[in-house]
């Protein structure tokens, strides 16, 4: 099997920040996977007494992808089409909104909001690498650092990606651990840091 059919994989050995962006990446292409090529009834399957959906899930981390690379990263405002949002009425706008949104909708803020992510944290890598400071600080005003910001979406990433699991399996009984070699979304784009 070749990096070109798991380009998701990290390196076996590598760099510290090649190793963290590969763990991402990995996660962010399971989750993909498991959300992958559903109709609204299957985006919109839930389980038990959990109001969570794989729709909510994508709008919610289209949103985390967008927060920590604007807002956590540089202090700025995330934009459209967040900006509008009503989080005032409703704390879990993205997730309960997504219900009415199209399946090629929530497809395409998710990977649009991935393509910009990698976009932004190359830049800022390549600038200083991960231990520069970020915006986002704690009550004592000492700032994070790029390193933290990536171990927070990895861990984001990985309790949504467990839950996907779940949700994907009651949708139409999709199992596994990993996407199999070759995958490729059937619908919308996996924008591939290295493809």
């Amino acid at each position: 099997m070749s990096s070109d059919d798991t380009p998701w994989e990290p390196p076996l050995a590598g760099t510290e920040t090649e190793h963290l962006v590969g763990a991402l990446d990995r996660l962010r292409t399971t989750f993909r996977w498991k959300a992958d090529g559903l109709d609204a009834a299957g985006l919109s399957t839930r389980v038990g007494a959990s109001s969570l959906t794989l729709g909510g899930l994508l709008k919610h981390l289209a949103l985390v992808e967008e927060y920590t690379f604007t807002v956590k990263l540089r202090g700025e405002a995330p934009g459209a089409p967040w900006d509008p949002a009503a989080w005032d009425d409703d704390p879990d706008w993205e997730f309960t909104s997504a219900a009415g949104n199209a399946p090629d909708e929530l497809y395409d803020l998710w990977d649009d909001a991935v393509e910009r992510s990698r976009t932004r944290l190359a830049a800022v890598l390549a600038a200083g690498g991960l231990d520069q400071a970020v915006h986002v600080s704690g009550s004592d005003g000492r700032h994070a650092s790029l390193r933290r910001l990536i171990c927070d979406l990895i861990e984001e990433y990985g309790r949504h990606t467990g839950q996907a699991d779940l949700l994907r399996e009651a949708a139409d009984g999709l199992v596994g651990e990993d996407p199999p070699a070759g995958w490729r979304p059937r619908v919308g784009r996996m924008p591939w840091a290295s493809s």
